[in-house]
């Protein structure tokens, strides 16, 4: 069955189904309707006199509603058809469904409509898998109205259905028996509510904050052109450039989640299907790739997340005192800890990137009182650095799962148990300091020096900083050089040994800054070289080792966000043309997708597939690869902060031709970026 995506309110609501509307739950189809990580509808067929809808056209321009215009029984009834439907679909606050029934002949007609309903309250993370439920489901129905329930102790969930029409309502749907006259029309509003209920039967949500519930179509469509007026307007001579900026704009607007302790300050939920709720890692980088576009979302971020901050040792949790969180879950599996993600604590990379966000965003704003604000919770996070990230006491950033049971063993952004292996497939021992973790700490501490010295009037504290900085740099760049193959390693073994797979993780190297400018040379050459460059975009895995795989999540997919900031590190290093080379192949790619970067597709040679192909089980939309094409836009432009000044450096591929970003917001105001293939130099100063 195919997907498609129904969109989302601030992320913490969805639906997926078919090309029809209908939902059809099966083993190895994520489809639903999900709320809070809980699937709150996993049957929803609709049938006219018996016969399921076949689509004629759908129109889902807005994130968070879709048309299917459809007509009873298979496709051979398309011509002449006496009857069709329009399915108007919604998600603002709860699931609601319209359905329109046209009579299109010239006599008066009798239909039976029926919408067969039913639910698992499978939990999101599980779907998919087989699974038995530990608590009791029920059904009944009440006052007009059909409950489906499950119930696990004192876990309660109820997806109630209601219509604004008479109908027969039974414990498997309901029924509606009309009658239309010539060339007329019938309709009836569905109304379909998840509750998360406390003991006493009432929906914790609207203790929390109800009127994030109770928002209307209106009131979205409005808050939709509000988010894209404030963007800055882009042009481009390259149309797919446009499409997927606006894609993404919309998207982005629409994987907003509202948390339940700061429901009026949403942050980007990681992706769809899998990952509709809070994290740590993909927020703070979605926010950096967006500051020049929607530069509030960052404050959003940080203050969520240094609400959730470590403060204590707990094996369980993986927490650690300053330790930023991977990711905060709320159904049934946390509920029973049978998942450590309440929340869980483990990721070794959020930690640092948590304080470069706070530096960037200042840079790009200015708001000096942000970064008081957050002055204990970076400080906080450097000294996790040094104090829980170093284990094996060498100034290395190092991980290893405190949660033997449940835990991650990968503790880096590819987390997938194979993804951390040796050239010839061999699996390192642990812990495991992977490569862009050290860039990533040494760009914290360098950054967190420059916050030290100017807003928290801590010279001393500064000085510490950038010698320890030094310090890494001086001894990653020794230990980490793969002599033989003029590249980093992904990682250091638990022995000191170098993991010696040639991987995407070194791009990230060079926006951190870690990497000796001798050396970047090389870097850049093996990125765009054909071991690890498709024509679409850096592979994660090079070709040639053990386990590269171009359908391997993590071992030989591209990933679009991967190859934003491996784009943004090669420009900071003077590697435009690499750079374009990386924007042009990603940007072709989406105009495969429709303009929506999935977060991941396969590593197949360009030449050989001549069509991006998706990876299966891809999010989409994802955030992450949702901020991409705006990163791309960022690095394409050369836009830098110095000061006050915003300065733009176009160093632009001959297909884009001329690119003009209108309105860019920050520290400056509002100013305008142009670059062009033709006279780059003409546009170098947008300040």
């Amino acid at each position: 069955m195919k997907t498609d995506n129904v969109r989302i309110l601030d992320g913490n609501i969805f639906v997926l189904s078919d090309g029809s509307g209908d939902i059809d739950a099966k083993p190895t189809v994520p489809c639903g309707y999900f709320a809070f990580d809980t699937r709150f509808l996993s049957r929803w067929l609709l049938t006219i006199n018996g016969e399921r809808v076949s689509p004629l056209a759908m129109d889902d321009s807005s994130y968070f509603e879709v048309r299917f215009f459809l007509v009873p029984g298979a496709p051979t009834h398309y011509v002449d058809a006496k009857v069709s439907v329009i399915r108007e679909r919604s998600v603002v606050g709860s699931f609601e469904e319209r359905l329109t029934v046209l009579n299109h002949s010239g006599e008066p007609a009798e239909f039976t409509v029926r919408v067969d309903a039913g639910c698992d309250f499978t939990p999101l993370n599980v779907v998919g898998q087989d699974r038995t439920p530990p608590g009791r489901l029920y059904r009944r129905v009440e006052d007009g109205r059909l409950h489906l329930g499950y119930v696990r102790e004192k876990f309660r969930r109820e997806t109630v259905i209601s219509t604004t029409e008479p109908a027969q309502v039974d414990e498997e749907g309901l029924t509606f028996h009309i009658r239309i006259e010539p060339h007329g029309r019938w309709a009836t509003t569905l109304h379909v509510r998840g509750l998360v209920l406390r003991p006493d039967g009432q929906d914790i949500r609207d203790h929390v904050h109800p009127s994030r519930v109770q928002r209307d179509r209106a009131e979205l469509q409005g808050d939709l052109r509000q988010w894209l007026g404030k963007a800055p307007q882009l042009s481009c001579d390259w149309k797919p450039l446009e499409r997927t900026y606006r894609r993404s704009l919309v998207d982005l607007a629409a994987l907003r989640f509202s948390p339940l302790t700061l429901p009026a300050e949403p942050l980007p939920a990681a992706g769809l299907p899998w990952d509709a709720t809070l994290t740590g890692r993909a927020p703070i980088l979605t926010s950096l790739q967006v500051l020049p576009f929607v530069p509030d979302m960052a404050v959003n971020t940080l203050r969520m997340l240094g609400i959730d901050q470590g403060s204590v040792l707990d094996d369980v949790l993986d927490e650690e005192p300053g330790k930023i969180l991977r990711e905060f879950r709320y159904g049934e599996l946390v509920a029973f800890e049978e998942r450590p993600h309440a929340p869980y604590f483990g990721a070794a990379d959020s930690t640092p990137l948590y304080v470069i966000l706070l530096d960037e965003y200042e840079r790009w704003t200015g708001n000096a009182a942000v970064v008081r604000e957050f002055e204990d919770e970076a400080r906080a996070a450097l000294h996790w650095i040094d104090e829980y990230g170093d284990i094996m006491g060498d100034g290395y950033v190092w991980y290893q799962r405190r949660n033997e049971r449940t835990g991650l063993e990968n503790q880096c952004w590819k987390e997938t148990a194979n993804a951390i292996s040796f050239r010839d497939g061999r699996l390192p021992r642990l812990p495991r300091a992977t490569c862009e973790l050290q860039g990533y700490a040494y760009d914290a501490k360098i950054r967190g020096a420059r916050l030290a010295r100017e807003f928290w009037h801590d010279p001393a504290y500064a000085d510490r900083l950038e010698r320890e900085a030094a310090d890494l740099k001086e001894r990653f760049n020794r230990d980490f050089w793969v002599s033989d193959g003029e590249y980093y390693a992904l990682a250091l073994d638990g022995d000191g040994r170098q993991v010696d797979a040639l991987s995407s993780n070194i791009g990230h190297l060079l926006w951190s800054g870690i990497v000796d400018e001798s050396r970047a040379p090389k870097i850049a050459q093996h990125l765009l070289g054909p071991e690890l460059f498709s024509g679409w975009g850096v592979r994660t895995l090079a070709q040639g080792q053990g386990r590269y795989n171009p359908l391997g999540y993590h071992v030989g997919t591209v990933w679009p966000f991967d190859n934003s900031f491996i784009a943004w590190g090669l420009r900071r290093y003077g590697f435009d043309e690499e750079a374009g080379r990386i924007a042009e192949g990603i940007i072709e790619a989406s105009r495969h997708f429709q303009g929506r970067l999935p977060e991941a597709f396969g590593g197949y040679d360009r030449e050989l597939t001549r069509h991006p192909v998706q990876y299966p089980a891809a999010n989409s939309p994802q955030a992450l690869a949702t901020g991409a094409p705006l990163l791309l836009v960022r690095t394409l432009l050369g836009l830098e902060p110095y000061g006050d000044d915003l300065v733009v450096a176009p160093a632009l591929p001959e297909r884009f031709g001329r690119i003009e970003l209108l309105d860019i917001p920050g520290r400056w105001g509002r100013v305008d970026a142009i670059g062009s293939v033709k006279s780059p130099a003409a546009n170098a100063v947008g300040s």
